[in-house]
């Protein structure tokens, strides 16, 4: 927004289109050299690591739009794996020359800066003693609004990610996760078709996550 022609083409020529990647390919993997952050184009990507004991831990999902890879900045390895959940592709931007490009774009700098910001927002979805049926309205709710910011329906949801991979990141066990959702089914909140999902009561959806979401 707000960037003459030369700045566009500085920033064009910064992104490169990468994929597709398949269900189950690596993004990029736990440890690797970091020297870029991806937007994701098509698809949903899932990061995650392993504890440990082994067990896998997952550490959130990314939709068309969102970006990933900002929580490699620090350590300049990427602390995570991420994988394609269907079929994936990206822009991918060279880190070290956006950084140098935002040293003289105050509107880029700051646009980054909301970025990792809302990085750190979803990490604190799940600290707070709450129960399964606000974890899973607060991630289902998180979801909603995400969809519909990027131009999608926000009550008509097709979920990529299977039961375990949700209830895994909620810390719940995959049959919380299908017994709150058949209770929300039967309460008239949702209707659930394997991995469509309609919200057909928003507002009691949003009641339950509010002490979550805290707005």
């Amino acid at each position: 927004e707000g960037y003459d022609k030369t700045d566009l083409r500085d920033l064009h020529v910064l992104v490169e289109h990468v994929g597709p990647f398949r269900e189950g390919d690596y993004v990029f993997r736990e440890g690797a050299p970091f020297n870029a952050i991806a937007a994701v184009r098509a698809g949903t990507i899932k990061t995650y690591v392993i504890d440990g004991n082994g067990r896998e831990q997952v550490l959130g999902f990314f939709l068309p739009g969102e970006v990933i890879g900002l929580n490699a900045i620090h350590s300049a390895r990427y602390p995570c794996n991420a994988v394609a959940l269907d079929t994936v592709m990206l822009c991918r931007f060279s880190f070290p020359m956006m950084a140098t490009l935002a040293g003289r774009m105050p509107g880029l700098q700051k646009h980054l800066f909301s970025l990792l910001s809302q990085d750190i927002g979803k990490a604190s979805l799940l600290t707070g003693n709450f129960s399964a049926e606000e974890r899973l309205a607060a991630f289902l709710v998180t979801l909603s609004r995400r969809f519909a910011a990027r131009g999608f329906s926000a009550t008509r949801l097709r979920l990529m990610m299977p039961r375990t991979d949700i209830a895994n990141y909620l810390r719940l066990a995959p049959e919380t996760v299908s017994r709150v959702l058949r209770r929300m089914q039967d309460d008239g909140v949702l209707r659930v078709d394997r991995r469509d999902l309609e919200i057909l009561q928003p507002v009691e959806l949003e009641t339950l996550a509010h002490h979550v979401l805290r707005d």
